[in-house]
């Protein structure tokens, strides 16, 4: 991805589903004018979930996700078409693909009925239409005259939920309603932009923004990690000020800026330092707490992490983070946390941990879960693991805020967001 480019976690997902066979990869590539996906007559081309970061007209930046044919029966077909399933966790619109050849079929209802099931706007584009009660040879229908869609196909996906304002017929083969297809698709993003910000709504033009940006080991080299560089971008577009140091030239720097600074957002694992050498006047938050805020649940999650008071020993706790990476010796997730809670706790505590799209289901063997910031998922991924634990009864509480709870200011740090 360069360096201009719209992050994954940005982008509008569109989960593209079907049977085998059905032109699912046919669809991809019409509709992004690419070779983005393998075409083939063979059943079972796709055999795992393919996420592709492009630009989409006229929705902008987007992810388009290839999912494995839904009738898979090969050896590994349960476990391919489980991971379809999971890639709904992560799909902002849906579009089943429906081999217009052979109708609506079981496996398309069952997809239809997860999808509803999540509440994702969904799409059924009827493929191969130009196919469309011929048994000869392809093509014979003109382009420019497509059949409608059968009525007992739309009574049937009425049934399932589904309007007949959003399935359409369309043919790869002559080009036929492609452009139609991706109007339709476009025309179920209700909100694109949400007007969330990260910070931005917090401050004003030409205040001055302190972020602390620890430099150690498992800093990545030559670059910082991305809610520090979406943070700096979001304070820009605000028209404000943002002074980067790390926690070593904090206090130095709030003594010879000559202005107080609105607000100081410093990473979570220098909250200690930090804290003492910023005024109590002068507002203080985390990176972790703001994404909890942008992209999830502020109040879920500070309620979570009340529940490090509670552990006792022998209990599981799960910590989740949402992208996959190289650890370091001393990596935040699966090194420091366990020993700052072992050490809060005084408790005899068991650690599980999970990566990238891997998240259990089943949360009912963890007396909570600490997950990452999340820069990495998208809002709909995020807000799936956030229902999941609170569904099951389960606290839920991100890095930052932990750390903050165990250090004693996480009152501090959440008073601007969480004031009656």
């Amino acid at each position: 991805m360069s360096l201009n480019s719209t992050p994954s976690a940005d982008r509008m997902h569109i989960g593209i589903f079907g049977k085998r066979n059905a032109g699912k990869s046919s669809i991809i590539n019409a509709i992004t004018g690419q070779n983005l996906a393998i075409v083939s007559d063979v059943k079972g081309t796709t055999t795992d979930p393919v996420l592709k970061s492009m630009e989409l007209l006229p929705l902008g930046p987007v992810v388009i996700i290839d999912t494995p044919g839904l009738d898979d029966e090969s050896l590994l077909g349960p476990l391919r078409v489980q991971k379809a399933f999971q890639m709904l966790n992560k799909t902002d619109i849906a579009v089943l693909v429906i081999d217009c050849t052979a109708g609506v079929t079981k496996e398309d209802l069952l997809i239809l009925e997860r999808i509803k099931s999540k509440e994702i706007p969904c799409v059924v584009a009827f493929n191969k239409a130009d196919l469309w009660g011929k048994t000869d040879t392809p093509g014979e229908i003109a382009p420019e005259a497509l059949p409608a869609i059968p009525e007992d196909y739309l009574r049937q996906l009425e049934s399932a939920g589904v309007a007949a304002g959003c399935c359409i017929a369309v043919s790869t083969a002559t080009e036929m309603n492609i452009y139609e297809l991706k109007e339709l698709i476009a025309a179920q993003v209700t909100d694109p932009d949400k007007n969330r910000r990260i910070v931005g709504d917090l401050i004003h033009p030409s205040d001055f923004i302190i972020l602390v940006v620890p430099i150690d080991s498992a800093a990545p080299k030559g670059r910082l990690i991305l809610p520090q560089q979406q943070t700096i971008r979001d304070i820009l577009d605000t028209e404000a000020t943002a002074i980067v140091v790390k926690e070593t030239g904090l206090k130095e720097t709030l003594e010879q800026l000559g202005k107080k600074p609105a607000l100081v957002i410093t990473d979570s694992q220098a909250f200690e330092k930090v804290s003492k050498d910023v005024p109590p006047e002068i507002p203080l938050t985390s990176f972790s707490i703001l994404f909890a805020r942008y992209k999830g649940n502020l109040k879920l999650a500070v309620n979570g992490a009340y529940a490090l008071n509670e552990l006792e020993d022998g209990d599981t706790v799960l910590i989740s983070e949402g992208c996959t990476h190289h650890r370091q010796c001393d990596d935040i997730g699966t090194v420091k946390l366990p020993k700052w809670i072992r050490k809060y706790t005084g408790k005899i505590l068991n650690f599980e941990f999970t990566s990238g799209t891997e998240f259990p289901q089943d949360l009912s063997k963890y007396r909570m879960v600490i997950h990452c910031g999340g820069c990495m998922l998208n809002d709909r991924e995020m807000n799936y693991r956030l229902k999941c634990a609170e569904d099951q009864g389960i606290p839920i509480t991100n890095y930052g805020i932990a750390i903050a709870h165990m250090q004693g200011i996480l009152e501090r740090s959440t008073e601007m967001f969480l004031r009656s």
